[in-house]
């Protein structure tokens, strides 16, 4: 008779489990609930994310190949300071081609320190878009020149402030197993398509 009493005391004891552990259910379902939640939320940030980073180029090679390169007749205005605000100085020479009545080509930077070894502030550059050689520049813009001349060619299709850092990176690790590195002047080139949906090609040129 103990015996049959102990198991029945044994049995109401571990039945009412449920009761017991009330927080540990309720946690179980809110975590099954968030595992299922999971697939939404990817697609409705992370997947656009990643779309536009491919649109953006994020995903493209860059190539780079020997060739010879030019000549340029471009528009330009002398840029001083960090690189990163070289499309503010590029737009005034936009608006100054517009006001005079010339179509813009190509953008183009001529970049004449390295930011690796010169001060932010003390780097220099020209910065405007090609123009036809029979073009009439006048100021506030100036006229440059750049002849014909075998250079180092990287490339890639990219959105045009995300295809620098992108196209350089290339161009180093390239030199670097040659055990050469980046010189300056370097030549950079933006052809920008006319479909709105679509990037340009972003060309770095080194001179060889």
């Amino acid at each position: 008779m103990p015996e049959v009493l102990n198991s029945v005391i044994i049995s109401k004891a571990r039945k009412p489990l449920k009761t017991r552990f009330p927080g540990f259910i309720i946690h179980s379902a809110r975590s099954a609930l968030l595992k299922k939640s999971w697939l939404p939320i990817l697609l409705a940030f992370v997947l656009p994310v990643i779309l536009v980073y491919g649109w953006w180029g994020g995903f493209n090679s860059v190539r780079i190949e020997q060739g010879e390169r030019g000549p340029y007749t471009y528009a330009y205005l002398a840029h001083t300071g960090s690189y990163a605000t070289l499309p503010d100085t590029q737009y005034q020479v936009l608006q100054a081609l517009r006001a005079q009545g010339i179509t813009p080509g190509e953008s183009i930077n001529v970049l004449f320190d390295d930011p690796r070894h010169v001060p932010l502030k003390q780097l220099h550059a020209n910065t405007g878009y090609t123009v036809r050689s029979g073009d009439i520049i006048r100021a506030p813009l100036q006229r440059g020149e750049i002849p014909r001349r075998a250079v180092l060619l990287a490339r890639v299709k990219a959105a045009e402030r995300f295809a620098p850092s992108k196209t350089y990176q290339a161009l180093y690790d390239y030199l670097k197993a040659q055990h050469r590195d980046i010189t300056m002047p370097t030549v950079e080139l933006y052809a920008t398509p006319t479909e709105i949906y679509r990037v340009g090609e972003f060309t770095v040129e080194m001179q060889q």
